[in-house]
């Protein structure tokens, strides 16, 4: 029973795996166009049948055909996927940030690193940042780096006005420096009229008409960074307790702390340089699951993994279907499902520190 207390059981995974698993299904289903289950599950079925003949045996492939085949495998299908990949990477970043700081506010959106991603892709965008080899990389490049910087700024700021890094010190500088790089996103929107448009819808969050290739970098991303953060589950426990308790129990202090932030700075920058600015997914679902799991990260992080991608894709779900035919921007659902929990959880912080 005490494995099963400090890790994941398999039950347990295969439960988060088959929630993920059918709210996907839900997703793809239903939208503007809602096409029955045993339909989608036909559909993915010949589809599977003949990547596996193609693939696998080199045979001529017969894939599905016909109006249902196209909506679900062309536009729904990777469209969802990027949203749980981009919910999965945001909520497990969120997760790591709470831990590494001891608070339970930390996340992209409220300390600023999102608007820092987003000042980074929107100058790549602005002026045609582009690599020779890979021109679609600028962006993604830029937005991590930009993030990467944002948490080193506003972890210094932070330890300079209060080494303690109080709840309330940590928003103030998030709030501060989300305006300051409002205002610097504004210069940089002057400056390329022509590509206004693209800007604004982006720095809104929408994954609409991302496809297949997205998703494979996206999942790249949570391999490899999300790998490294679970990884580091055991120290981000140590960390709960204090760095001073963690140094004495062998931990690494120095270079976890910058291990896990280059882990962070890239899950975010690479899910803004794709979707956009998604704010609140990383403060919502790792608090929530964490009532559900408790705080030992060896089942919060994987929690987290599972529930930020039925988190987003249910938002998305909402985008999509709340005002039909139109679409709102999934950044708009999730900030305001976010602010509702975020002042949620600032009164019970505050209230906890007797203030």
């Amino acid at each position: 029973m005490k494995s099963h207390r400090e890790r994941f059981s398999a039950p347990e995974y295969l439960f988060f795996a088959a929630l993920t698993v059918a709210v996907l299904c839900l997703c793809v289903c239903i939208g503007s166009v809602n096409i029955p289950l045993g339909e989608t599950l036909s559909v993915f079925w010949d589809a599977l049948s003949s990547f596996v003949q193609k693939f696998l045996f080199h045979k001529p492939a017969d894939f599905p055909e016909g109006t249902v085949s196209s909506i679900l495998l062309t536009v729904r299908l990777p469209r969802v996927l990027c949203v749980a990949l981009s919910g999965a990477a945001l909520s497990l970043a969120g997760a790591a940030m709470q831990g590494l700081l001891k608070n339970p506010l930390a996340d992209g959106s409220t300390l600023g690193v999102s608007s820092g991603a987003a000042l980074g892709a929107v100058i790549a965008i602005a002026f045609g940042i582009t690599f020779p080899s890979l021109p679609f990389a600028g962006t993604m490049v830029m937005a991590v780096i930009f993030a990467f910087l944002s948490l080193l700024i506003l972890l210094a700021l932070a330890e300079k006005l209060d080494r303690s890094l109080s709840t309330g010190t940590i928003i103030l500088i998030g709030v501060i420096y989300s305006m300051f790089v409002s205002s610097l996103m504004s210069i940089v929107i002057t400056f390329a009229q022509d590509r206004v448009r693209h800007i604004t819808f982006w720095t809104m969050g929408s994954l609409q008409g991302r496809g297949y290739a997205d998703a494979a970098v996206l999942l790249g991303a949570l391999v490899l960074f999300g790998g490294i953060i679970l990884f580091h589950a055991r120290e981000l426990n140590a960390f709960a307790v204090g760095e001073e308790n963690a140094r004495h129990i062998g931990v690494n202090v120095r270079r976890v702390k910058l291990t896990l932030l280059i882990a962070v700075s890239g899950l975010i920058g690479i899910c803004v340089s794709i979707g956009g600015v998604i704010g609140f997914v990383g403060l919502v679902t790792p608090h929530m699951l964490r009532m559900l799991t408790g705080p030992n990260h060896r089942r919060l992080l994987p929690a987290s993994l599972f529930g930020g991608a039925c988190f987003l894709m249910l938002a998305d779900l909402v985008a999509r279907i709340l005002l039909n035919p139109r679409e709102l921007n999934i950044g708009i659902v999730t900030s305001l499902a976010g602010a509702v929990v975020f002042v949620f959880i600032f009164y019970r912080t505050r209230r906890g520190s007797g203030c």
